[in-house]
């Protein structure tokens, strides 16, 4: 145990030569602190009947903690975990147009608000309304910064202190408990509750209808199913309801996407297209999820609805700036070109990626690995697995996948734990998931053009 006086003092630190080159790079405030944080974490070791740390440790910890700084928050990670859409990993990744696009508009003033043609003052979403018309059969178009504000604002303009209709099977609750029932509170609307959690029929609509409603409203369960003895009442039947009574029929897609993802083998997911083509006079639904661009909420359909939405003054709380509407214009010309889109589109080249391709992957990733971990008590080989489409989307669907498996050698489990959090302190973080004694590594979003940098990674492995 040393004595507290043997510590070196602020001023003496901060003149170490190492300490110094960090103040040109960092400031000297940050570096003061730093080295202030340094010296009170060390003083408290020594309080605990620790040795006092030599100069060259103390500096050590400095250099390190400001590299640390550096280093972004939302940092580039491997999604290993087998969910392609991880809301928790930033969900959609773009493909390269929407990159460029939003690069462009970043570095330099554009015509968000400024009509070229006529010298005037222009509406920020017109940068995206013909072609959310064009691809979903829309008559109007506006865009919020995600699928909750959609909805919201949808409530707050139409149905402020009247009733909206909606079956009890279809009061979801999605991610950080954003539940239907409190929107609607929040919005100002009275949910009416029709029918059963697993059945409800047309007539209970009918029957709840009074002067005090609103609209009649459709949920997606985009994130989880009802199966067995069920019955949902179709679209185009609600729809017919609502317009006998001159109501609005709304459709909240949740995920949404703008293409039949069967014609590439994938399980069926409804479409804004199909449901305004059922008769929905508005439908909602997210950028970031199956549409594979940036987080955004979109609504689309009746230019009267939608007028009354965009005058409502929550719109403006509420809108998207120019970085994501020039990144959504770019994914949805994407989609006027669907041939090409498995190709072009990073989302779906990812779920519609081969399970031989994933597999040839893993083949040529296994020796990296085992040499990483080849001072620990594990092993690693390739394995068959099940990736999840996520955020919502599909949720009972898996998709044929394989990766690695790394497993403890005898009862040491608690290895796998060192390994996980190994790969998370790399340069380029790995995230995988544990499951069944093993931590898993899903290679599906792994791009092949990747391969060589997560190789070097794993170099950086602190066990290596």
């Amino acid at each position: 145990m040393g004595a507290l006086s043997d510590l070196p003092s602020v001023s003496r630190l901060l003149a170490d030569a190492a300490v110094a080159a960090l103040v040109a790079k960092h400031g000297q405030p940050v570096v003061t602190q730093l080295v202030r944080d340094t010296l009170a974490h060390a003083r408290e070791a020594v309080r605990a009947g620790g040795a006092v740390p030599d100069t060259a440790s103390l500096v050590a910890r400095v250099s390190a903690d400001a590299r640390a700084l550096k280093l972004p928050k939302p940092r580039p990670v491997f999604n290993l975990t087998g969910t392609v859409l991880h809301t928790n990993l930033g969900r959609a990744p773009l493909p390269e147009e929407a990159v460029e696009a939003l690069i462009r508009v970043a570095r330099s003033p554009c015509a968000l608000e400024y009509d070229i043609a006529s010298g005037g003052r222009g509406d920020r979403d017109d940068v995206v309304s013909e072609l959310l018309c064009e691809l979903t059969g829309a008559k109007a178009a506006t865009v919020v910064n995600n699928n909750a504000a959609a909805v919201f604002l949808l409530l707050n303009t139409l149905a402020r202190k009247r009733k909206v209709i909606v079956s009890r099977g279809e009061l979801i609750e999605i991610g950080g408990a954003f539940r239907i029932p409190d929107i609607m509170q929040r919005a100002g609307a009275r949910l009416v509750e029709v029918g059963t959690t697993n059945r409800t029929h047309l007539k209970d609509f009918r029957g709840a209808i009074t002067r005090r409603t609103a609209l009649l409203m459709k949920i997606h369960t985009s994130n989880y199913a009802i199966q067995g003895f069920t019955h949902a009442v179709p679209e185009q039947e609600l729809a017919e309801l609502a317009h006998a009574h001159d109501l609005p029929f709304v459709v909240d897609l949740g995920s949404g996407t703008l293409i039949d993802l069967e014609r590439w083998g994938l399980p069926h997911e409804p479409t804004p297209c199909e449901s305004i083509t059922a008769g929905a006079d508005l439908v909602t639904f997210s950028g970031d999820k199956l549409l594979g661009g940036p987080q955004a909420g979109l609504l689309v359909g009746r230019k009267d609805l939608i007028a009354q939405i965009k005058r409502n003054p929550l719109k403006r709380a509420l809108r998207v700036g120019k970085i994501t509407l020039a990144a959504l214009e770019a994914v949805l010309r994407l989609y006027r070109d669907p041939d090409r889109l498995p190709e072009r589109l990073t989302t779906l080249q990812q779920l519609t990626r081969a399970e031989s391709d994933i597999r040839a992957a893993a083949a040529r990733l296994l020796p990296a690995v085992q040499g990483a971990l080849a001072a620990l008590p594990v092993t690693a080989q390739i394995v068959p697995l099940r990736s999840q489409i996520g955020s919502g989307s599909l949720p009972i669907d898996r998709l044929p996948s394989a990766g690695l498996a790394i497993r403890p050698q005898g009862k040491k489990g608690g290895v796998l734990h060192r390994v996980e959090a190994g790969l998370r302190t790399l340069p380029r973080p790995v995230v995988g998931r544990i499951q069944d004694g093993a931590l898993l590594l899903d290679l599906r979003c792994l791009q092949p053009h990747e391969e060589s940098e997560f190789t070097a990674n794993l170099s950086e492995f602190p066990c290596s």
